[in-house]
């Protein structure tokens, strides 16, 4: 035991302290929590933490437990303490958590975990062999106490259980301890073997593969278990196996489908939840498919049937109140993040696959890689709808999805009939369960689903009148997983029997009197406005009216959530928003709510958000608000930077919320776009003076900041150029530096706009500009990386090959000497990008290097024709230059030219032939 003992003073005061924090009045709690925090400057204050903990028997049990927690939310000052201190600490903890109370072992118990979990291990071998030991203890309570500790720290940190210590792996002798505790007589202590054992396999552990034979007939054995905790368990584990070594399964796998769709249907909901799991595990594998296409027609049916609300749900939801005037509580509202805008170059749809955005119904978010669109499943919609754990309801409808992307029309044919039983049901949870399995499968079934649309989008739309508002609401996310099929402009016929009744229907359920109905409607009108764009142009005045009244009826949660309907239709219809008409009704609720709220109150972001895309779609008609929108701005985002420089001077301040700064700078990119040189009044009386600003977020030390800066650096550029010029020599290094080839992930956003606006600035100022040629070598050193480099993200290629042409259009004679290294890479970049200006500067600024070196070209040629013809509407002047080229080709040499073409494949030749006769 070590030596350390508390200072009576110091303990005290640290007593005292959490004696009162018992108290709850929260402007005392506040303080209290401030004090606590100065207390981890006390070089010994968790040994403090400790002996209040364990050597205190006579003080109030939730004091001691208090003290307890803040020892484990503190655990990482283990690292940087006496050792004398540390000894204490945990000798101190293990001693209460074998002599304590419950409540006091249980504290202690967490203490353990975090403990170990910081110094691991390896370094307290004494911990864990004292709980192996306590493992055979005589006392029940203490035996189930210990393996609890166990559960968690195999669950929180199984690598760091799974070494060596002195040349024996304590795994080895736990593994088959493990395995015997599965037969305890005691439900709990099962249920603890077989989730510790179940932990190790995600990782691979050797020790626990060395018994994977045992450890199966083990799951096998407990599979049946009375106990429902164990039993879940038992699901986990063959989960985790299924995800890690599905070969292990499989000779076993029709047994084991049988027990999972048996558990899927367990009457314990959470055994039921980890049997869904499986499948949804085996649905996202697709080297499993094989395995699973022969499970198909008993497994989807089950997953139907778990889609239904359960009681427990729909007291939760408490889903039938007319609740519109009904305040919100704060605890309803998420925090929503806030990352700036980026600069991305649109992909030709026609030559590959699009991606949308998509608004999920299960609540579990992942993260979408960039190059992998199998399926996604999103949290910012409909989620909401269902309580925000992950659930069984939830866990079917991401399978389902997941099948559907899979097995497409064949899992249709399979639930072709109990589907139609259910959304023709008299029972409305049956018909509701039947609508969201039907929005579920959208994405993977449509081309199977696309014939029966003419009869479900009608039946769909007249579900919106349903009396029950969760039926109401499920319509709604469902109407929007169709909505692309109801906006295309096939025919005028199709567009007034399913465009504009989905329109009209979406809209109603916008100005609904369930709050939750009004949110499912906002969503999914916010994806028909994506899908639909100038289609809805001349529906504009009823649409806006209905939005506008919205912000009349709505309580705080779904006011958030219509600002981005309002930013999304202003994104979708662009400049017709102009009309004097629109800006009259659109304006004065939105300067409304901008005049109420404080510069540092959060509903501020999403408001100035959505002007953001309001601004640039009115582009000139924005004039007459203009000024104190830009001035706020302006404001914001110095007052931003001088509490940023006070937390850079003062790091126990609180840092500050970037989200302020970023969407102000998103917010004054808006009014560059929109008013372009309109702005250049404001610009010039501003006060600090904007650029000055401007070239400060550029050194932010946060990479949103950076992101968005960098973007009206670029926007500034094309409006403003002039203002922006004086400014460019202390910016221009800024952003060479930014020019990174392999960013982190949180950077690449940042690097994106970077790339895109050196182009911007390199076109503003023209041809062989002298003051711009001293960038063009360190630009022109950056980019090429960028572009050559392989694990550069795909929009990162994009924008260099732009910003390559670019400078390239206005500096030929530096950059032509570089075309051979890049030139194959460049073409590759953009060929599947879609027709647009950026694009013909880029491809202008090609050819001219091309003119300037054509044996820069000679080795890309393939490359370099088949951009050209990949080509749907080239420029006038992009086009003579694309004849011109090909024309000097085929006359410099006819024969070699000939020759060449030969080796091309067929759809290049005819392109070339016919386009160019060469």
């Amino acid at each position: 035991m070590s030596t350390w003992v508390p200072q009576p003073a110091g303990l005290q005061e640290i007593l005292q302290t959490i004696r009162d924090s018992i108290d709850t009045q929260s402007n005392v709690q506040r303080a209290i929590t401030h004090k606590l925090n100065s207390f981890t400057r006390v070089p010994d204050y968790i040994a403090y933490l400790a002996y209040i903990l364990t050597a205190l028997p006579q003080e109030d049990d939730q004091v001691r437990t208090i003290a307890g927690y803040l020892l484990k939310n503190n655990s990482r000052l283990l690292l940087s303490v006496t050792l004398e201190v540390a000894e204490y600490a945990k000798s101190a903890v293990l001693q209460a958590f074998i002599n304590s109370p419950p409540l006091i072992r249980n504290a202690a118990g967490h203490d353990i975990v975090a403990f170990l979990g910081v110094i691991e291990p390896r370094n307290w071998p004494d911990c864990l062999q004292q709980l192996v030991n306590m493992l055979d203890s005589p006392d029940p309570a203490l035996q189930e106490a210990a393996f609890g500790v166990f559960e968690k720290a195999c669950e929180d940190y199984p690598r760091k259980m799974d070494i060596e210590i002195n040349g024996t792996r304590p795994l080895d002798y736990m593994i088959p301890k493990f395995l015997m505790l599965s037969e305890h007589p005691v439900p709990k202590m099962r249920s603890h073997a077989v989730a510790c054992l179940s932990y190790f396999v995600p990782i691979n552990s050797q020790s626990l593969f060395a018994h994977i034979d045992a450890f199966i007939a083990c799951l096998f054995k407990r599979a049946s278990d009375e106990d429902p905790s164990v039993r879940r368990h038992v699901c986990q584990a063959l989960v985790l196996l299924l995800a890690a070594r599905p070969e292990k399964l499989m000779p076993e796998m029709s047994n084991v489908a049988e027990y999972m769709l048996y558990s899927t249907k367990d009457k314990n909901e959470s055994v039921a939840l980890e049997a869904c799991e499986f499948w949804l595990t085996f649905a996202e594998d697709p080297d499993l498919s094989a395995f699973l296409h022969p499970l198909l027609g008993r497994v989807a049916p089950v997953l139907l049937d778990c889609m239904v609300y359960g009681e427990d749900d729909l007291l939760w939801l408490d889903g039938d109140t007319e609740d519109t005037n009904v305040p919100d509580k704060e605890t309803d509202i998420k925090p929503r993040h806030y990352g700036g805008k980026t600069h991305g170059l649109d992909r030709d749809q026609t030559e590959s696959n699009g991606q949308e955005r998509k608004r999920g119904a299960y609540g579990e978010e992942t993260l979408d890689d960039e190059e992998e669109d199998d399926y996604d499943l999103d949290d910012d919609d409909f989620a909401d709808e269902m309580s925000t754990e992950w659930n069984l309801r939830k866990c079917a409808a991401a399978a389902l999805d997941v099948l559907a992307v899979r097995f497409g029309s064949e899992l249709l044919n399979v639930l072709l009939g109990p589907l139609k039983n259910k959304l023709w049901s008299a029972e409305w949870l049956e018909r509701e369960s039947g609508i969201l399995a039907l929005g579920a499968m959208a994405e993977g079934c449509i081309d199977a689903i696309e014939p029966h649309l003419t009869t479900l989008v009608p039946y769909l739309i007249h579900t919106l009148n349903d009396p029950k508002p969760l039926v109401r609401s499920i319509a709604c996310w469902t109407l929007g997983r169709y909505a692309s099929w109801c906006t295309q402009p096939l025919s005028e016929e199709h567009k007034n029997l399913y465009f504009v009744p989905t329109m009209e229907g979406l809209l109603r359920m916008v100005l609904d009197d369930n709050k939750r109905v009004q949110e499912a409607g906002c969503s999914a009108f916010a994806t028909l406005e994506e899908d639909a764009g100038p289609e809805l142009v001349p529906y504009l005045e009823p649409v806006l009216r209905n939005l506008v009244f919205a912000f009349d009826k709505y309580q705080h949660k779904n006011t958030l959530i219509l600002y981005d309907a309002v930013g999304t239709l202003a994104d979708a219809v662009g400049r017709a928003l102009q009309n004097p008409t629109y800006v009259e009704i659109l304006m004065p609720p939105l300067t409304a709510r901008w005049a109420k709220l404080s510069d540092d109150d959060e509903d501020l972001i999403p408001l100035l958000e959505c002007l953001a895309s309001v601004t640039i779609a009115m582009g000139a008609a924005f004039a007459p608000y203009a000024l104190p929108v830009f001035q706020r701005c302006v404001n914001i985002v110095h007052q931003s930077l001088l509490h940023y420089q006070a937390y850079q001077q003062n790091p126990e301040l609180d840092e500050p919320d970037k989200s302020f700064l970023v969407v102000s700078l998103d917010l004054l990119s808006g009014l560059a776009q929109g008013m372009g040189m309109q702005l250049e009044p404001l610009i010039a009386q501003t006060n600090p003076n904007l650029l000055q600003l401007l070239t400060v977020c550029l050194k932010h030390p946060n990479a949103p900041v950076r992101q968005s800066a960098y973007a009206l650096v670029g926007d500034l550029a094309m409006s403003c150029f002039q203002l922006l010029r004086p400014h460019l020599s202390a910016i221009m290094a800024e952003l060479i530096e930014q020019l990174d080839p392999e960013p982190k992930v949180e950077f690449i956003s940042a690097c994106n706009n970077a790339a895109w606006s050196v182009g911007e600035v390199a076109l503003r100022y023209g041809r062989d500009d002298p003051e711009f040629q001293q960038w063009v070598n360190p630009l022109i050193a950056r980019l090429i990386p960028i572009l050559l480099h392989p694990k550069a993200p795909r929009s990162l290629h994009e924008n260099a090959a732009v910003s390559i042409g670019r400078i390239g259009l206005m500096h030929p004679n530096l950059v032509s000497p570089h075309l051979p290294e890049f030139a194959q890479a460049w073409c590759m970049a953009l060929y599947e990008i879609r027709d647009n200006e950026e694009k013909d500067s880029a491809f202008r600024g090609l050819c001219t290097l091309v003119q300037t070196n054509p044996a820069g070209i000679a080795k890309s040629l393939l490359w370099f024709c088949n951009a050209i013809i990949r080509w749907h509407q080239p420029s006038p002047e992009l086009n003579a230059m694309f004849q011109q080229l090909l024309s000097g080709f085929k006359h410099h040499d006819a024969a070699g030219w000939a020759a060449q073409v030969a080796t091309f494949p067929p759809l290049i030749q005819e392109r070339l032939a016919a386009r160019y006769g060469v």
